[in-house]
């Protein structure tokens, strides 16, 4: 499986071909060491197994600008003090706020559903523009200061981060295509909802974005993608214009490579991102109740494989299992799968307009069962 990185290849291939020579010079760093560790993701992924169970206990690292994780300083621990470093009690905070949500929420003991203990390093590298989950912790750049700031300054970031392992743990989904696109979706989508529960926020009140934190108020930019208005989160010289369609008119047909995005799983996410924004803003409240248990539930029940569509169809049908046949929430994820042009399979409306009458004749009966026992009790008096 390809690393697991906040900021997609497309962006970073855009600075890399900046006329600033100090600009492009970063930016290729972050895609040599990227290419470099995915290498070593895959190579880590064939010999890791789950540990024992644990509850999520967090340990915070200083790479000290380094790009060797075994050779960082352990800085924090659930038993120590807090550092004196911003950056490793953000990462810190961040863990802990992600694995209260999943067990608060969602009633998942940490990562693995087992209790995983959470690492992160901090300080990667020099102007590292990027953060990434390998599998088995997760890593911080500090950014270049020019385009991206401490990586550890964004919540959503973090969640975002940690629900790859998540999903690594259920469906597993595999990174190409549809399915590496629903795995970056689930992961902005628990991201967003991490930010959002720990700012309880309503979907109302909520800004929908990833990385709105990250990027430097120099960049003209709210964020790395919105899920409210996918293609939209940025615009300028810097980073180009954000590609991410929000509906499957405009799905994006990449190759299959590390250079395509894995046949585009950051740009094609916004797809069912949008859904989800669809979902929880016609709900309304917190976007962490019914949409995001129908999200979790559709998750655990996915596979490698499973796409767009069939994502689709099992949110639906786990929306009539928690929520009922035919109930609100049932009907309203038929209409944001719609609204970004996926047909839900299984709607059939003459199946719910016979229910519908069936429902109503056994009100009838009932009634008219009560008129006549009660006629016979007045006729007996």
């Amino acid at each position: 499986m390809p690393l697991c990185c906040i900021v997609p290849p497309h962006m970073l291939e855009r600075l890399a071909q900046s006329d600033s020579k100090s600009r492009r010079q970063k930016a290729l760093n972050t895609l040599f060491n990227t290419y470099r560790l995915s290498g070593e993701r895959t190579i880590r992924a064939l010999t890791f197994a789950s540990t024992s169970p644990d509850t999520g206990r967090r340990s915070v690292y200083d790479c000290r600008h380094g790009v060797t994780l075994s050779r960082a300083i352990l800085t924090r621990t659930e038993d120590g003090p807090q550092s004196t470093d911003e950056s490793v009690n953000r990462a810190f905070d961040g863990l802990g706020a992600t694995r209260d949500f999943y067990r608060q929420v969602l009633n998942r003991n940490s990562i693995d559903g087992n209790g995983l203990r959470l690492n992160a390093y901090v300080h990667y590298d020099r102007d590292f523009q990027n953060a990434y989950w390998d599998g088995e912790q997760m890593v911080f750049g500090d950014g270049d200061g020019e385009i991206f700031v401490d990586f550890t300054k964004s919540l959503d970031v973090i969640g975002h981060e940690l629900t790859h392992g998540v999903t690594e743990f259920t469906a597993n989904l595999t990174y190409h295509n549809q399915p590496g696109a629903l795995n970056e979706s689930m992961s902005d989508v628990f991201g967003v909802l991490v930010k959002q529960w720990a700012n309880q926020q309503t979907a109302e009140q909520a800004d929908w974005l990833i990385g709105a934190d990250i990027l430097t108020p120099g960049i003209a930019g709210d964020a790395l993608r919105s899920m409210k208005a996918p293609g939209t989160a940025y615009d300028n010289e810097a980073l180009g214009r954000d590609p991410q369609p929000g509906h499957m008119s405009g799905y994006v047909q990449l190759p299959d490579t590390s250079r395509g995005d894995w046949g585009g799983v950051h740009i094609n996410s916004g797809i069912p991102n949008h859904a989800f924004y669809l979902l929880a803003t016609s709900l309304g409240g917190p976007a962490w109740e019914a949409p995001g248990h129908i999200w979790y539930e559709s998750l655990k029940a996915s596979s490698a494989d499973t796409n767009f569509q069939q994502f689709a169809d099992t949110t639906y049908a786990k929306a009539g299992l928690l929520y009922g046949a035919s109930s609100k929430q049932q009907k309203l994820v038929s209409d944001a799968w719609d609204g970004v042009g996926i047909k839900v399979a299984g709607v059939n409306t003459t199946a719910v307009e016979t229910e519908n009458t069936l429902r109503e004749l056994v009100k009838q009966v009932s009634q008219l069962t009560a008129d006549i026992a009660s006629l016979k009790a007045a006729g007996k008096g």
